[in-house]
This record gives C-alpha cells, structure tokens and sequence, in this order.
C-alpha cells in the first residue's frame, strides 16, 4: 500500500482506485440506501473503532486491525472513541482495590 495521503491507492488486480472517486461512490451508496448527511469513508474507521472499542477489544488488537504500526497511532488518532476502553481499565482497578481493602 502506498503512503498515507496519496490520491491513488491499488486494489486487488491492477486498477488504481483514486481516493476521489472511492468518496464519490461511497456517497452515491449512502444517498442510494437512504442515508441522509455528508459521509466519507472514514466515518466506517471511525465506527469501527468505537464498535470494537465498546466491545472490550484490547487497544493493541484495534490498532492491529485497522493497520496502524502501534497503538500509539491510534489512541492519538482514537482517544475519543477509546475512552470506553480506559473507563473499563479504571473501573476493574477500582473493583480490585475496593475488594482488597473491605
């Protein structure tokens, strides 16, 4: 895959996909289904995340699956939506020094 940023990106076979003309048809797919607003693509990265994220999925595993290099990336790029992830980490913390102390 090319770098981050560049207008062209390959798929499978030889034909090169313009980053244009991908956000051109996803729109075309969202007003065809009915969905109203303006959608880019990365609105499905996005969701991904926060549905993984809301499901338990361990930060490195999301990073993992949505390529990034580590998991830096992406609680940099993800903290908002991996903020369920944090909150579950403190609230175990909490259970397990609640119970060690009572």
């Amino acid at each position: 895959m090319k770098a981050s940023g560049e207008s062209q990106r390959k798929s499978q076979g030889s034909a090169t996909l313009h980053a244009s003309h991908v956000r051109r048809d996803f729109r075309a797919l969202c007003k065809k289904a009915g969905i109203e607003g303006v959608w880019a693509p990365r609105e499905l990265r996005h969701t991904f995340v926060s549905v993984m994220s809301e499901s338990g999925v361990a930060v490195e595993e999301i990073a993992h699956l949505a390529g990034h290099a580590s998991s830096r990336t992406t609680e940099t790029i993800y903290r908002r939506e991996l903020r369920p992830v944090i909150t579950t980490g403190a609230d175990v913390m909490d259970r397990i020094f609640i119970s060690t102390t009572t």
